[in-house]
């Protein structure tokens, strides 16, 4: 993603850092295809005993071809100049700490939101729809891949938005959206109707896109050339375990708890102030490296 946005122009930074987001939903399509394809094909005892591990397996063939583009790509020209000035970290985590503490906090909080709303409206959406509305599982499978077909669309478009109207108004206004739809989605869903599922998933996948286009040159701009690397990969990954990985299992067991999707609802929902406020605290662009970025940003 820092790549993506260093080497382009960097008045359209927020559409440059948008195309690597766009594996995430080019993952589901071709996954959830392949998920749809298998659930129709076999029997429900198959799928469970080694259907579904068929398309992990194919994922290994992804990882060779990460590794060859990555050991042909070249440095950014932003941070060749930091390497030519002698101006690289020596310990960059420890420096990340001790320059960016704020900027730390706001791209770990920023992200949390955003992945409890996105796994909860991808991945729940399976289990609800199976247990306890009594669905087939490809009803939800072919929900999401609609929803995720759109957003590889959507993402970039979010991004150079934020490129006119700035990071925060695009990616707080998915937020907001986010937030009222997780109230209307499990209601939808609980229609039966497929439609009306249809319907659930592209307009919470929509108001991800707002959120998730714009997200990489956010927390990117947040940490100067020298530590952007070590800086936006701590904030995004370790908010990755403790809002997308558990955000299913923390779904499901508020569920078990409440016997009410409100609860689940209002899960998200509080996610997503916890996104708010990351984005209310960032510093600007400007001022981590006001000589690299642009009026937009």
């Amino acid at each position: 993603m820092i790549i993506s946005m260093e080497h382009g122009d960097p008045r359209r930074r927020g559409f440059n850092a948008s195309w690597p987001q766009v594996g995430v939903p080019a993952g589901y399509v071709l996954a959830t295809a392949l998920l749809a394809v298998l659930s129709a094909t076999m029997s429900d005892a198959a799928f469970l005993s080694w259907g579904w591990r068929v398309p992990f397996l194919l994922s290994g063939l992804l990882v060779l071809v990460g590794f060859w583009v990555r050991r042909r790509i070249t440095e950014s020209p932003e941070f060749a100049d930091v390497a030519n000035t002698g101006a690289k970290a020596k310990m960059p985590l420890l420096e990340v700490l001790r320059e960016h503490p704020r900027a730390l906090i706001s791209a770990f909080t920023a992200r949390i939101g955003v992945d409890v709303a996105f796994y909860t409206f991808t991945a729940y959406i399976l289990v609800y729809l199976k247990d306890p509305l009594g669905l087939d599982r490809s009803v939800g499978l072919n929900a999401v891949l609609i929803g995720s077909a759109l957003q590889l669309v959507l993402m970039p478009a979010f991004g150079a938005l934020s490129d006119r109207l700035g990071r925060r108004t695009v990616y707080l206004g998915g937020v907001v959206a986010a937030a009222i739809w997780a109230f209307a989605f499990f209601p939808l869903l609980e229609t039966k109707s497929f439609p009306m599922i249809a319907l659930a998933t592209v307009v919470a996948l929509v108001a991800h896109a707002a959120m998730y286009g714009p997200q990489a040159a956010f927390i990117a701009e947040l940490f100067s050339t020298r530590l952007r690397y070590s800086g936006a990969s701590m904030g995004y990954q370790v908010a990755g375990i403790v809002g997308g990985a558990l955000a299913p299992i923390i779904a499901l067991k508020l569920f078990d708890a409440f016997q009410t999707t409100v609860a689940v609802s209002v899960y998200v929902v509080i996610a997503l102030a916890v996104t708010a406020f990351g984005l209310a605290i960032a510093p600007s662009a400007h001022d981590v490296e006001p000589a690299r970025v642009p009026l937009q940003a």
